[in-house]
């Protein structure tokens, strides 16, 4: 009998180019083309303007149609405009799964929302200064600060400024606000600024207590996607390669079947009610 081929996810990906670095395109690809093809790949912008130049390249490289946008008035592009209107025309005409949107501009927020009414994932990706009802609005958003970074990377170039200077820019990391970019995104959060962040720490025991069995344990892989339904989330964006690492990382959870496909979490405080 033949295999039946699984049907991948048919990605629609929108760039404003205004807003967006055009050296993150690359791994911005990169994560979409894990969950799917990406059919359709457009950037908008005025590409009269000199700021876009960088893009000539990346647009050639990886096919991405450009857009050519005009401002209509100073200090305001239309680019966010058009990308709206195009991607209400891609939902209705050619339907795909879902949308990859590159930009930081909150004023897409409506977008995503009506998108994701309409039956389509978003998979939004913007700088760390990206307003948060966009942030939230996505099916899941990833920082671009914390793509194609690894802390090999980041020890070295601590390393390189030496003694008093490596010491001060780690503790510089280690001060900025908990899953906010500003921070190098390929520094890991500390554990306990992890522990402080009462939204972050609601949402995992949330999670974990949603799909736990009679004993309190949860498959990791049950707890990831009981959060995917709540919230836009991405262990990366606290500098964290999978949830196993930022549920293992907070010290609030007891670990189980560590390296397999079947591991599990119990939240300590059931631990520590039973032995009272």
């Amino acid at each position: 009998m033949p295999l039946i081929a699984e049907k991948q996810m048919r990605i629609a990906l929108i760039i404003d180019a205004d807003n967006a670095p055009a050296d993150k395109i690359d791994e911005v690809l990169t994560e979409l083309s894990t969950l799917g093809v990406i059919n359709v790949r457009r950037a908008y912008g005025n590409w009269t303007k000199g700021a876009l130049s960088g893009w000539q390249d990346r647009l050639l490289e990886f096919a991405i149609r450009p857009v050519q946008q005009f401002d209509y008035s100073k200090r305001k592009n239309a680019s966010d405009m058009a990308m709206t209107v195009d991607a209400m025309e891609l939902l209705y005409n050619d339907r795909p799964d879902a949308f990859g949107i590159v930009s930081s501009d909150a004023d897409f927020t409506p977008l995503v929302m009506h998108l994701r009414a309409k039956g389509a994932a978003v998979f939004g990706f913007g700088a760390a200064q990206t307003p948060k009802p966009f942030v939230n609005a996505c099916s899941r958003f990833l920082y671009l600060e914390a793509l194609g970074s690894t802390e090999p990377e980041a020890e070295a170039e601590a390393a390189a400024l030496g003694g008093e200077a490596a010491a001060s820019a780690r503790e510089d990391a280690e001060s900025a606000a908990p899953g906010v970019p500003g921070r190098p995104a390929r520094l890991r959060v500390p554990s306990a600024e992890l522990r402080q962040d009462s939204r972050l720490m609601t949402l995992l025991r949330d999670a974990a207590q949603a799909v736990q069995d009679e004993t309190g344990w949860a498959m990791v892989g049950a707890v990831g996607s009981q959060i995917a339904n709540k919230a836009s989330f991405d262990p990366r964006n606290y500098g964290y390669a999978t949830l196993t690492k930022l549920l293992a990382a907070t010290q609030a959870f007891e670990m189980r079947d560590e390296g397999s496909s079947r591991v599990a979490v119990r939240d300590k405080r059931l631990t520590r009610a039973a032995t009272r």
